[in-house]
């Protein structure tokens, strides 16, 4: 369905360039929602980027919400999980949309002399190409962003894309500080035209290729402490880098598309993780014996139950096979020998296990589904009742982008890396509370919920605190253990960071199986597009999607990533 609305948006809203880079008969369609030469001002096309970037960000994130159990993943082999066809729409939004907007832009605000336009596009297009590397590893630059001249582009190294995104990311930085400027945008999607937010998000997304890079980068992790040691970064809630979606529900539809697909008189059509489920729900667990008796605090933010029981758990009728067929079968043995939850979570949770490719039973109105953060849902007041068409915020949530928590989380790997335990420590607990404040805002979203049942500043301490705890008692590498699972509740909404923290450590590494016992090896890069794979001569698909991008320098075995 995702894959579907995805191909459908592009089919209403792209300039209308083959993805490959190939050319096209212009002159036989005609777009009447794209920008024509004779209408094109520096604001028309950069209000276009602007949502084609949260559309980018969407579509990434959750194909790495998915493969790292953030969000759940419906194919047994990771092989065929993501097919070269299904990556079409992400290449899209890439190459026909932004990028040849970016450069249609540049020409006309070059001329107008307007560089705040120039450095919003050079921060989208940092972001775009550095994505793109981390998700397919080597892939066009240089030649393809000129667009005509070259039908056929030829592909980039992924460590010379990260140079040329630091770069740009400089030039925006000039750009956003110079008194040398004609006009601003009409329109600022991100930072309501605030330019030092700008510059701090230029400098924070230079922690994150620093970050990614360190393994290869042997003055990754200086480059890093520097940014932070200078201070001019992300460091609070209000200054994220995030994409806010509206209620309007036609010309256009403006909610968060996860509320889209789920909000609707038949009820939620997505499946949530169970491994995630769980972890907020039923984790915190110190041999064996529960060190805090209540969820996390976010859970009635990011999920929204409509039926009190799920089919087979304890606090249920018992096993419906209609409704949930995991529910009369047996729990795989490698989930046994795991310690793996299996099919059905108590207390309502309604999710589907990791690589669970069951059809879809109609359970529209009974399983669950997205909440109030981020996807402007219902806020979980144990009603139990079915979502509707506008129910809730109305889906008026955002896109997490880059957050302020995120660089908390950072820091907390570098420091761990670096043998600064208590640093980590420090960071990890900073992450957390900024995630869980971030998060309870979001309840005034729905403004018929009853928040009585909202966490209260003592549930936050004490959660904190238990966290705290855990890292304390936990020995070795199960520290970084615990952040990279507490990194990966911060990251709901957008998994492109958690992708890239597993390929770089490792953890967490007791992540749920897949229900396949052998789903064949982690996708270390996913296939490249069929668009490009196939309509571009001067590229070969790859074989398999073990190729490792170019920071990932882990070994192919031993490593401790979960099947």
């Amino acid at each position: 369905m995702k894959i579907y609305i995805k191909q459908l948006v592009l089919a209403i809203s792209s300039v209308g360039l083959l993805l490959s880079c190939e050319s096209t008969e212009l002159d036989l369609t005609t777009d009447p929602n794209a920008v024509s030469p004779d209408q094109a001002t520096p604001d028309f096309y950069l209000n276009r980027v602007q949502e084609e970037f949260a559309r980018f960000n969407d579509a990434f994130g959750t194909n790495g919400s998915e493969v790292t159990r953030i969000e759940y993943m419906g194919t047994r082999l990771y092989q065929q999980a993501y097919s070269p066809a299904s990556q079409d729409a992400e290449w899209r939004f890439a190459y026909s949309s932004m990028f040849t907007d970016i450069s249609a832009m540049n020409v006309l605000a070059e001329e107008a002399n307007f560089r705040r336009h120039i450095g919003m596009g050079q921060v989208f297009q940092a972001f775009t190409a550095v994505t793109l590397v981390d998700f397919y590893g080597d892939v066009p630059y240089t030649s393809a962003i000129q667009g005509l001249d070259n039908l056929n582009p030829t592909a980039d190294s992924g460590a010379d894309i990260y140079e040329a995104a630091l770069g740009l990311l400089d030039d925006a930085i000039a750009n956003f500080t110079t008194e040398d400027n004609t006009a601003d945008p009409s329109n600022d999607y991100y930072y309501d035209g605030d330019w030092d937010n700008w510059v701090k998000l230029a400098n924070s997304l230079k922690l994150k290729i620093y970050a990614q890079s360190r393994l290869v980068d042997g003055g990754a992790i200086d480059a890093f402490n520097a940014i932070i040691a200078g201070g001019d970064y992300i460091t609070s809630v209000d200054e994220d880098f995030q994409f806010e979606w509206g209620t309007n529900v036609v010309n256009p539809d403006s909610r968060h598309p996860n509320y889209i697909d789920n909000y609707t008189p038949q009820g939620s059509s997505d499946y949530m993780s169970n491994w995630l489920m769980n972890y907020m729900d039923n984790s915190k667990v110190e041999n064996g014996v529960a060190i805090y008796e209540d969820s996390d605090p976010r859970i009635r933010y990011y999920y929204y139950r409509q039926s009190a029981t799920t089919p087979g758990a304890i606090d249920s009728e018992g096993p419906n096979q209609q409704t949930l067929s995991c529910s009369v079968e047996p729990i795989p043995e490698h989930y046994v020998d795991g310690g793996f939850t299996f099919c059905y979570l108590p207390n309502g949770y309604w999710g589907r296990d990791h690589g669970d490719d069951d059809g879809t039973p109609p359970d529209g109105p009974l399983k669950t589904t997205y909440g109030v953060y981020p996807a402007g849902g219902e806020f979980d007041d144990s009603e139990f009742s079915a979502v509707d068409l506008g129910s809730g915020g109305g889906g008026a949530g955002i896109i997490p982008i880059f957050l302020a928590q995120t660089i908390d989380f950072l820091q907390a790997e570098i420091a761990y890396a670096t043998g600064d335990i208590p640093g980590a420590r420090a960071f990890l607990s900073d992450g957390v509370t900024k995630s869980i404040e971030k998060t309870m805002a979001f309840g005034a979203l729905d403004a018929d919920a009853d928040l009585s049942l909202a966490p209260t500043s003592d549930d936050v301490d004490d959660y904190v605190a238990e966290v705290e705890a855990l890292y304390d008692a936990a020995v070795g590498d199960e520290k970084l253990n615990l952040i990279a699972k507490e990194f990966w509740v911060a990251l709901y909404g957008n998994g492109i960071d958690a992708y890239n923290f597993y390929r770089r450590t490792g953890y967490p590494n007791d992540l749920q199986a897949n229900l396949e016992p052998e789903p064949g090896s982690f996708i270390r890069s996913f296939l490249y597009p069929a668009v490009y794979a196939n309509n571009n001569s001067s590229v070969t698909q790859k074989s398999s999607v073990t190729v490792k991008v170019f920071w990932d320098n882990n070994p192919d075995s031993g490593f401790p990533l979960s099947n």
